[in-house]
């Protein structure tokens, strides 16, 4: 390729496949298909099949580089982990070959992708047979080099292959083709020696690459032709002593180009070069049955699926395995298609870290035998662990190792825990482990099998109801104020509505504010005497004592039940009482707790972990201020706990929410899915509440004060918020219907009013002054025989009345309190 690109001479390979071979040189030409054509055949089996991790396994050269960076890309983007990548020298050892496989096969995964030459694929699948790697369980992909000289290998190499996938480009059925097989059948069998060799040719034993080499030499043919190179060769034999190295030299880039504009159909298919490199094309799937292999599939690039045949011959696509499993036979004659992954072998157990607990040991309890030197775990979540892994369709056999120093105190934290299955120094953690976010960085968490939750327990006050500012408290601070508001509100339209119509609602301005404040108050106990003239303020009161009727019996409701029922009420009610206060908080040691209240906004130095029980209750007990806490701080099952042992004692304060206790494994782990998946099956059918009811039945219930007392029974503004906007909006309408009135009919007299050359506050004040006046045209006909009150001086409004005459026959003077006879004979008024 170097001295190529020097001498400008084109350098055609049919059999350098490696794509990391194109790059290097222009005038290098791959007429073969690049090894990175296979792997979306590749990655499409694997994902088929619903593989979550895979092996690569390549040789240490250019031939087995090449195709791994484009193998680890097409997997990433469906999401298939590569577990481990086999390095394997071209010259490698039987005892290399074998130690590599033991590495591999104490390994979870099961299914392994191999890009080695035929020489060194043979020698690995001789000793992979020999060591049990080609048995029931396991799934082998080979690429298109290995599978193309099946039928050069030997027999017993065959037969270790048995139930091996492999890629394969494929050659399409032709004419061209079948002829080109006739020819060379005849040209072997006249050669007796080839054909001891070859006694049973078929097209099968056509290589790829050999037909690749046909196409290249007819291509390079075509090129010359059109190069022209005779005319050309002649003209270079007459000027110079060199003719060959100067005329390939200047007709070298003539003749790259030529070769890369050739197109035709081949016997290999289409020959067509871009870039450098033959186009991709579609690849058969193909199975090692027997003396040879079987197509079970074909793979186009355009798809991104695979074209199973049906047995009628016709293609059709689909991704479904189940296609699969009647068309595959896997290693060990299996045609159950193998899980992807098995429990690692060789008698090894997975170790499974508990952790070592003082306090709350219901859940998970470490427990040690001195005299058998024996450790004993057991508990509520462990039984679930335990029941969880029971449900599994297949068995996995573990141990459950706790994580403890010699001395058997623990070794560490919940998230050190979480940190050793990350190192794999445990396969797996059970027991009162919560899923946190940072926890999964560096583990997978199975779905949860408990509730979740961080709640905090303070002690119980109960409510003083000796207080004199009890008969506040039935209603909120926001429910006071706003029916204030909504009493002044009300008793102001009605004194607007009334005022010019109704005598009652007239008098002095000092009159007229009590008047206000006192009607809607006095319709509290319906005590009001003032007789409504206006229909709007009919409408108004009659809305107004519906709203006062329901507030009425609310707070009666509510002070009763506060004055003859003690209620409990938690001491602390949020987290920003307790960190504005500066009060001491707990939490059990060890968990991810003091993280979270770090995060809230608690200091360090205010936060004090415990290990037992007691512990929490003693400082609970003694307070902030006396070296204690105020709250204690645990999840969900802890809290219940310490709840039905100091019945009474403490309640529920802050809480915030969690996702949960899971089991953890290994990032990529395949147990996770299965694990999962028994969980919500034992979670559907009642069983981990069975075990529940089972390991915590003999816990204490509180039969304490009830629980559903605790916290504020004030009513809330929100309860009246309807009523208060139906009011105000009948209120307001009703006051903005008769002030548009009061303009319309008098807006002759405003009109003036507003024309007069005074300024803008003498305006206002006129305005008011004829809002004063009464409104005459509003007074209800009065009966003729009706006695009208005269005031004592002969001001109308008195108790005293005129004897014997019609009011009819009285005129009342705009301008003064005297009261006129008219057409009265012979009697007289009081003037």
């Amino acid at each position: 390729m170097d001295l190529g690109g020097i001498a400008k001479v084109p350098v055609i390979s049919f059999s350098a496949t490696s794509p990391s071979l194109r790059p290097r040189s222009p005038y290098f030409v791959q007429t073969g298909l690049s090894d990175d054509a296979q792997v979306g055949a590749i990655a499409a089996i694997v994902e088929s099949f619903k593989w979550s991790q895979v092996v690569l396994i390549f040789e240490d050269s250019e031939f087995g580089y090449g195709i791994i960076p484009y193998l680890s890309n097409v997997f990433q983007e469906i999401n298939i982990r590569i577990s481990y990548k086999s390095l394997l020298p071209v010259s490698a050892s039987s005892d290399f070959l074998l130690k590599e496989l033991y590495k591999m096969m104490t390994m979870q995964t099961r299914v392994f992708v191999v890009q080695t030459s035929s020489d060194l694929g043979a020698r690995l699948f001789l000793k992979a047979k020999e060591i049990g790697m080609m048995n029931e369980g396991y799934a082998w992909i080979i690429t298109q080099t290995l599978m193309d000289v099946m039928y050069l290998m030997d027999s017993n190499v065959v037969e270790a292959m048995q139930g091996v996938i492999g890629v394969k480009p494929l050659i399409p059925k032709t004419k061209r083709l079948d002829t080109f097989e006739m020819r060379l059948k005849s040209k072997l069998m006249k050669d007796k020696t080839k054909t001891l060799d070859h006694p049973g040719f078929r097209q099968a034993d056509l290589s790829v690459f050999g037909l690749w080499a046909y196409d290249t030499l007819w291509a390079l043919a075509e090129a010359a032709e059109k190069v022209g190179r005779g005319r050309e060769a002649k003209e270079v034999l007459d000027s110079s002593s060199d003719p060959f190295a100067v005329g390939v030299s200047e007709s070298g880039p003539e003749l790259l180009q030529a070769i890369l504009g050739t197109r035709f159909e081949g016997i290999s298919g289409k020959f067509q070069l871009a870039d450098g490199k033959r186009e991709a094309s579609s690849f058969q799937i193909l199975n090692v049955v027997g003396n040879g292999e079987r197509e079970v599939a074909i793979w186009t690039p355009s798809s991104r699926g695979i074209n199973f045949k049906t047995n009628n011959g016709t293609n059709f696509y689909s991704s479904s395995r189940e296609i699969f499993k009647s068309s595959v036979i896997w290693p060990g004659g299996s045609t159950a298609v193998p899980r992807g992954w098995e429990v690692p072998v060789a008698g090894k157990k997975l170790r499974v870290g508990v952790p070592v607990k003082s306090g709350f040991t219901d859940f998970v309890r470490v427990e040690r035998d001195k005299e058998l030197n024996r450790t004993q775990v057991s508990g509520y979540y462990i039984d679930v662990f335990n029941s969880v892994m029971s449900a599994l369709q297949y068995s996995v056999r573990y141990e459950l190792v706790p994580f403890e120093k010699p001395d058997g105190s623990s070794a560490g934290t919940y998230n050190d825990l979480v940190y050793q299955v990350f190192l794999q120094n445990f396969d797996a953690a059970a027991g009162d482990i919560s899923i946190t976010a940072n926890r999964s960085k560096y583990a997978d968490f199975t779905l949860p099998f408990a509730e979740g939750g961080v709640f905090g327990i303070v002690p119980i006050a109960y409510e003083d109801v000796d207080n004199i500012w009890t008969f506040l408290k039935p209603l909120t601070k926001q429910l006071w104020l706003t029916s204030i508001v909504f009493f002044i509100f009300t008793g102001m339209a009605v004194w607007i509505l009334e005022h010019r119509v109704s005598s009652a609602f007239r008098g002095p301005p000092s009159q007229h504010v009590g008047m206000i404040l006192y009607f809607p108050f006095s319709t509290l106990v319906f005590a009001h005497r003032e007789r409504i003239v206006s229909n709007f303020a009919r409408l108004v009161v009659v809305v107004w004592m519906f709203v006062v009727l329901i507030l009425n019996s609310t707070y009666t409701a509510s002070l009763s039940s506060r004055l003859t029922v003690q209620r409990l009420k938690p001491a602390i009610k949020d987290v920003n009482q307790l960190i504005k206060n500066g009060d001491f908080v707990g939490c059990p040691e060890g968990s991810f707790i003091p993280d979270l209240l770090k995060e809230k906004g608690f200091q360090e130095s205010k936060i004090n972990t415990y290990k037992y029980p007691e512990d929490f209750h003693n400082a609970l007990s003694n307070g902030s201020n006396n070296g204690g806490i105020s709250a204690y701080f645990d999840g969900a099952p802890n809290t219940k706990i310490f709840l039905s042992k100091y019945c009474g004692k403490y309640t529920i304060g802050p809480s915030y929410r969690t996702d949960g206790f899971a089991f953890v494994f290994p990032r990529g782990s395949p147990l996770v899915a299965d694990v999962s998946r028994a969980v919500i099956e034992l979670t559907e059918n009642g069983r981990i509440l069975e075990i529940g009811n089972q390991g915590l039945g003999n816990e204490a219930t509180c039969t304490g004060p009830d629980s559903t007392r605790l916290g504020s029974t004030s009513v809330k503004l929100q309860c009246f918020k309807g009523l208060f906007a139906i009011t105000g909006g009948i209120t307001g309408s009703c006051l903005l219907v008769f002030l548009v009135n009061y303009v319309y009919q008098n807006r002759t007299c405003l009109q003036t009013i507003l024309d007069s050359k005074t300024t803008v506050w003498s305006k206002i004040v006129a305005i008011c002054r004829h809002f004063d006046e009464r409104d005459t045209c509003a007074d209800p006909p009065r009966d003729p025989k009706e006695k009208i009150p005269v005031a004592e001086g002969g001001e109308v409004g008195s108790s005293s009345y005129i004897s014997e005459v019609p009011a009819d026959l009285l005129r009342i003077s705009s301008n003064s309190s005297v009261v006129v006879p008219l057409n009265i004979e012979e009697q007289t008024v009081p003037v």
